[in-house]
């Protein structure tokens, strides 16, 4: 048999069931939850648009559910008859659908231990944060930005696939493109590609939007369209802030062209601190016009205005949800919210007079340095906050207020990747003190985040590839709650001390853009209380991540 007749074999090019992808490469595009995880999820729709645009291409949607094997929606094929298996990797915890799927799908675990086809790949956040513990797992891993470039990829991987080629020279045919990391084969540290205009680089060319527009998905019947990416505040404990550099807006024609073209009851807008949009007031008048509704991801506070909060008000707005990020402002500083007292009390204010029934407030504990003090000022601060919007008093003020308080993740590639993590203790010690300054309030709720379950995401956030033992374990144990007993690594050495300055980390496998020294001078100036001024319109050469490792996009 020719190697071009067993490839053609193995893919199932010459079954009956599959002979309609005639000449076309196979891909399982798959996502680690249920459709109503993925049919919200704009990365993997992105990534799933740019790749069925391909006739070339038979790419097929998995989405993984627990305790079933998973297969194609639309043929019904098992995973293992894929050639090229390709997850969107989001959020930590998705490593143990992930592991879990292919143990399901009876494909071997370890790139090692699958010398032939399947190619197992991974894309998305954290493959450019920090892929390291899922590494072992994966053939390839595409790092950046779907639109900079992995369709290439793809059309390479099935020309030579297609071409008779094994595994081993596939993988070596694609190793040193732009974005990939082929484990193994690739020189390190690679670059994170990023598509954006080199004339205009905060111009959002080509912003994702809903490929499928269904009442199974999270946000029910919604076509969301992104308006950003990337934030330019720069606070000092998100990622997106700065592995989203340099940020970007869409344009309103855009926007609108896409709305125009798909007709939905409904728009969600996505992005970050969406305020900052120029054209955000506009867009939403265009939408009331045409009689489109309408819901946004974010506001900031000082973005807040009575205009704004009357088209929202109209739109069916009953919930304002606002980031008060840290208990006090000497945190509040130090992390760069660029959030002030007097911003915040106008917005809630506002929302008051304009008949916000909820508002809800983000808030982070466990941060570094933080003290009893940082709590004691909460109190008058949320005292203050009930009487601007007459929460739970009456008719005319806010029924009623939700703090959703959640503990300090120290993320890869932030300046808070030196930092330790608060203890269990320390968390539900933050927590009661939440509580405390809460209690006397009228209409005030508060909901917690499990202290155990934040300290478990930090350690595979902070990861290396000795953390993949933990992904086995939890496989068969059915959590990583239950894996962890039974793990023999130490939890202390990941989370609990502070890195040194030139420690190398697991996620230095990537470049992101933004130099260390600029993360470490942020990182000393968290310390300092020290602000640093948010990303100019222009760019500048500060982080070094504007124009650097750019991967051209649409103009």
């Amino acid at each position: 048999m020719s190697e071009k007749t067993r490839a053609k074999v193995y893919f199932g090019l010459d079954r009956p069931e599959t002979r309609d992808f005639g000449g076309r490469l196979p891909i399982a595009l798959a996502v680690p939850g249920d459709a109503a995880l993925a049919l919200s999820a704009l990365g993997w729709q992105a990534a799933w648009r740019l790749l069925a645009e391909n006739p070339a291409l038979a790419v097929e949607r998995v989405f993984c559910r627990p305790g079933r094997p998973p297969v194609a929606e639309d043929s019904g094929l098992p995973l293992a008859r894929f050639p090229v298996v390709a997850f969107s990797l989001c959020y930590e915890e998705d490593y143990l659908p992930v592991a879990a799927a292919l143990a399901a799908a009876e494909i071997p675990l370890t790139s090692e231990a699958r010398p032939d086809f399947p190619i197992v790949m991974g894309g998305g956040p954290l493959s450019f944060i920090n892929p390291a513990p899922i590494l072992p797992v994966l053939d390839l891993l595409f790092v950046g930005e779907a639109e900079a470039g992995l369709a290439a990829v793809m059309d390479r991987l099935r020309r030579e696939a297609l071409a008779g080629a094994d595994k081993a020279a596939c993988l070596a045919a694609v190793a040193d493109m732009p974005g990939v990391l082929v484990p193994g084969r690739t020189k390190t540290p690679v670059a994170r590609v990023v598509a954006h205009c080199a004339d205009a680089p905060g111009l959002l060319a080509d912003p994702v939007h809903s490929c499928f527009v269904s009442g199974h998905a999270a946000f029910r019947d919604m076509f969301l369209v992104e308006v950003n990416r990337g934030c330019p505040y720069g606070c000092r404990f998100c990622a997106a802030g700065y592995v989203y550099r340099p940020p970007r807006q869409a344009r309103l024609r855009d926007l609108q062209a896409l709305v125009e073209d798909v007709s939905p009851r409904k728009v969600g807008l996505v992005g970050t601190a969406l305020t900052d949009w120029p054209d955000l007031l506009p867009f939403l008048h265009w939408l009331r016009k045409r009689g489109t509704k309408f819901s946004l991801s974010s506001i900031r506070a000082d973005g807040v205005t009575p205009e704004l909060l009357a088209v929202l008000r109209e739109a069916g707005l009953r919930t304002l949800t606002l980031a008060l990020e840290a208990p006090s402002e000497r945190l509040r500083r130090a992390a760069n919210k660029h959030l002030s007292v007097e911003a915040l009390l106008r917005a809630v204010s506002l929302a008051g007079k304009h008949g916000v029934n909820h508002l809800k407030f983000y808030l982070i504990v466990g941060w570094p340095g933080e003290t009893e003090e940082d709590f004691t000022s909460l109190a008058p601060l949320l005292r203050e906050v009930a009487a601007s919007a007459s929460i739970g008093v009456g008719k005319r003020g806010v029924a009623h207020a939700t703090l959703s308080v959640n503990p300090l993740v120290p993320k890869p590639f932030t300046p808070m990747q030196w930092a330790p993590m608060a203890s269990e203790a320390a968390i539900e010690a933050a927590y009661a003190s939440v509580r405390a300054a809460a209690k006397p309030l009228k209409g005030f709720k508060v909901e917690v985040e499990n202290a155990s379950a934040a300290r478990m995401q930090g350690l595979l956030a902070r990861g290396d590839a000795a953390l993949f033992p933990l992904i086995e374990q939890a496989v068969a144990a059915g959590s990583f709650r239950r894996a962890l007993k039974s793990w023999d690594g130490d939890i202390a050495a990941y989370l609990d001390r502070e890195r040194p300055r030139d420690e190398a980390f697991p996620w230095d496998v990537v470049d992101i853009g933004v130099s260390r020294d600029f993360l470490w001078r942020e990182w000393e100036r968290y310390r300092d209380g020290v602000p640093t001024a948010k990303c100019p319109p222009a760019g500048c050469g500060d982080c070094r991540r504007c124009g650097i490792y750019a991967f051209p996009g649409k103009g």
